[in-house]
């Protein structure tokens, strides 16, 4: 049986942050990623605790409002924002004013983001993270 996983990252842990909900099974996912992995992750869970705008922002310069956009979720259905054109400022109102609308998990390691399942780049990271120790 493994031990533990400790509660603060060490020198040898990336710091990686998840944002999510706890309904959502894809942030289940994630955080299960990390932690198979032995990596602890600070999560955010944001029905307690709204995501700040600038971070907010961050995701969305680095990968655009759409593909924030869940276009699967009930809100987004419920909405009716298929038949709306946005533009990519349109998409980020609606994201901040709703966060049922965002393509959960929102991973961020240091400048690098990912929006949705992206096992693939996850480890990436972690395998530069390794060859650089």
């Amino acid at each position: 049986m493994p031990a533990p996983l400790g509660t603060k990252p060490t020198k040898r842990m990336p710091d990686i942050q998840v944002f999510g909900t706890d309904g959502s099974a894809a942030t289940r996912n994630a955080i299960r990623f990390f932690r198979e992995r032995r990596v602890v992750v600070s999560y955010v869970d944001m029905r307690k605790r709204a995501m700040a705008p600038a971070e907010l922002r961050r995701f969305v310069e680095r990968l655009g409002a759409r593909a924030l956009l869940d276009e699967t979720s009930r809100a987004y259905r419920d909405g009716g924002l298929a038949y709306l054109s946005m533009d990519e400022r349109g998409i980020e109102d609606r994201l901040r004013a709703d966060p049922s609308l965002i393509r959960w998990p929102l991973v961020r390691y240091g400048n690098a983001v990912t929006a949705g399942k992206a096992e693939a780049e996850w480890a990436g990271w972690l395998k530069a993270r390794a060859a650089g120790d």
